[in-house]
């Protein structure tokens, strides 16, 4: 974990189900905040960030209503670099998603994200992952 502080999290997942198994399972790693569509994530996202407490983790669901996982990683990543916040300060992103789509996998790199999840989540690779990510 970065600091003696507990990681903050950032899960964005519109299924009721996946929300509560990541945020019932990373809740021990720190304190999670949940929201449900692309436009909410951005918005707590830009909230954190100007609170001066920036997310350590986002765990993004590529489908989601109102503004997809996709433009919301283009969103976040284009906003760390407006507010010249440097690369290892730059929250860790995990994408989710249930589709088995290597264009959606590919976009997710190319727009920054540093790992991807298929559903349903294999905990001891998620745990493996953000070991590498160094995030525990």
């Amino acid at each position: 974990m970065r600091g003696d502080v507990d990681m903050r999290i950032l899960i964005a997942e519109d299924d009721l189900a996946s929300r509560k198994f990541l945020d019932k399972f990373l809740s021990k790693y720190g304190q999670c905040d949940l929201v449900v569509d692309g436009i909410e994530t951005i918005e707590t996202y830009m909230a954190a960030v100007n609170e001066g407490k920036p997310y350590d983790l986002i765990c993004l669901d590529i489908m989601m209503p109102k503004l997809d996982g996709i433009k919301a990683l283009k969103a976040i990543r284009d906003l760390e670099k407006q507010k010249d916040i440097a690369e290892k300060d730059r929250a860790k992103i995990i994408m989710t998603t249930a589709l088995e789509n290597s264009e959606y996998v590919r976009q997710s790199f190319e727009y920054g994200s540093e790992a991807y999840a298929s559903k349903p989540i294999d905990m001891n690779k998620f745990i493996e992952v953000m070991e590498r990510l160094e995030l525990i």
